[in-house]
């Protein structure tokens, strides 16, 4: 597994092992070039809980931030004190389907995270929509309103995923 200062490079990664600074630059790629992450929540066991949502997210400040509706599971884990997830770096397609489920993105680069919700920052939502506006010039149209004022009403939540 990779460590945090593993992901966060500058000074630490002098001090890491050729082969794993090599992943760090590998994992920091990744997650820059990537259009999606998937998030598991872990459980307070430390299993991971039975839902693998694939997300937009932006790599910021070495974390992975989504937002994402109030009501969803990975919001709602967060308010039952479980603050850990497991990130899967990688475009694998849906993880639902119309039968049964894509369990690829298993094969992509993986980490544990520590899980936050954000409050209070709306310059950091600004910065994650324009990330999204890059990654997804398409799509962003329709959702930056929502997203920004969903985060202004509480209708959905900022989450910061730090690599452990």
């Amino acid at each position: 597994m990779i460590t945090r200062r593993a992901f966060l490079g500058g000074s630490a990664a002098a001090l890491l092992a050729p082969a794993a600074l090599a992943r760090a630059l590998e994992f920091e790629a990744a997650l820059e070039k990537s259009g999606l992450v998937y998030v598991s929540p872990l459980l307070s066991s430390g299993k991971e809980s039975t839902c693998h949502g694939e997300v937009w997210f932006g790599w910021i400040d070495g974390s992975v931030l989504v937002i994402t509706g109030a009501e969803r599971w990975k919001a709602r884990a967060l308010t039952k004190g479980l603050d850990r997830a497991r990130i899967w770096v990688g475009d694998h397609g849906p993880w639902k389907k119309t039968l049964g489920r894509n369990e690829s993105f298993r094969e992509a680069p993986s980490f544990e995270a520590g899980a936050a919700r954000v409050e209070g920052k709306p310059a950091l939502v600004d910065q994650l929509l324009e990330v999204y506006g890059e990654k997804y010039p398409d799509e962003i149209g329709k959702w930056r309103d929502k997203m920004r004022g969903g985060y202004a009403d509480g209708s959905r939540v900022l989450i910061r995923y730090t690599p452990l």
